[in-house]
């Protein structure tokens, strides 16, 4: 009796790693943000480079990779405000509204190369080659378009005049 005691311990511990483990796996793809190759889907628009999107508490973070698996940099977007994030090699050379970045006057933006990386309802990033061999990234909101207004159906209300 007291040998099997601990073999039924020692198979039911493994079978409750067995199931967190599981459980774990299943769980959102919230994870990896920094790694070269992190565990998420690449929704790169551009076959140049490799972008990855975690989105955590109502805040998107968007991390660009190059082919090699590079952290090229990262960002988090919330509500059309950016927040770069310090982590890779172009961490300095990422352009947001809230922090827009300074050129050297030496250094000419590639305009006629740069090329759309990531796209979706409210954030966009361009990559822009520079003329000292670095890249530049552009994150910017997407236009959110205004509804024109209705026309009005009251010519009385429509009017200008008061009488």
């Amino acid at each position: 009796m007291i040998k099997i005691l601990p073999r039924r311990a020692l198979c039911a511990g493994l079978f409750a790693m067995g199931l967190s483990a599981s459980a774990f796996a299943a769980g959102p793809s919230s994870t990896g943000l920094g790694q070269a190759w992190p565990n998420a889907q690449d929704v790169s628009a551009s076959s140049n480079w490799h972008v990855y999107v975690f989105s955590v508490n109502g805040i998107q973070y968007v991390q660009v990779n190059d082919l090699d698996g590079n952290v090229r940099g990262a960002f988090a977007a919330a509500n059309g405000q950016f927040l770069v994030l310090p982590m890779g090699r172009d961490a300095q050379r990422i352009s947001t509204p809230q922090q827009p970045v300074a050129l050297a006057s030496s250094v000419v933006p590639l305009t006629s190369y740069a090329e759309t990386v990531y796209r979706d309802s409210s954030v966009q990033v361009s990559a822009t080659p520079l003329s000292n061999g670095a890249t530049l990234f552009n994150a910017t909101p997407m236009a959110t378009t205004t509804a024109a207004p209705s026309p009005c159906d009251n010519p009385v209300e429509c009017s200008g005049h008061v009488n």
